[in-house]
């Protein structure tokens, strides 16, 4: 991935409905040129899928919550079991003492507490616990941008740091 695939996910990232000859205009590329290397990130699972970006508050989820979830036993064949409750936007085993982490998204806390009840309900959980985000202070998408250039930065960082022959 050079840095026109970078700066042409920036841009789908900023507007996925812009037309290929505003990607294009851009990055420095033709239409047809954009449009290319658009297929072939897709083809390669880079744009994974084009989405609308929805305010959660607008259609019911104001409440967002995070629960770390204790198990009894290895939770990694439990996917499906978290997928089942539409509430539950994100999944991740995790180090450190609680085995999952969810992110929940209901109107209520009272509905919140519901999907605990359902969290408790898969097998192996052993308990929860919540934290109830109170104001988000930001979100952003991942920048191919800003990883590569924390990647250049950390590679030159070592270069510096290694001893010097004299």
């Amino acid at each position: 991935m050079d840095h026109i695939d970078r700066a042409l996910l920036a841009q789908l990232q900023q507007d996925a409905t812009q037309p290929y000859a505003a990607l294009g205009q851009a990055v420095g590329l033709s239409a047809g040129a954009a449009h290319e290397r658009v297929r072939k990130l897709r083809e390669r699972g880079v744009i994974r899928r084009t989405a609308a970006e929805v305010d959660p508050a607008a259609v019911g989820g104001g409440v967002l919550a995070y629960v770390m979830v204790d198990s009894t036993a290895w939770m990694g064949d439990s996917a499906k079991d978290f997928a089942a409750l539409p509430e539950i936007l994100e999944a991740h085993i995790i180090a450190g003492s609680a085995s999952v982490l969810v992110k929940v998204r209901t109107t209520t806390t009272e509905q919140l507490q519901d999907v605990l009840r359902r969290i408790y309900a898969i097998d192996g959980v052993s308990g929860t616990q919540a934290t109830v985000v109170l104001e988000t202070l930001f979100e952003r998408p991942v920048s191919p941008q800003a990883a590569h250039q924390a990647g250049a930065h950390a590679r030159h960082e070592r270069l510096n740091a290694a001893p010097r022959a004299t």
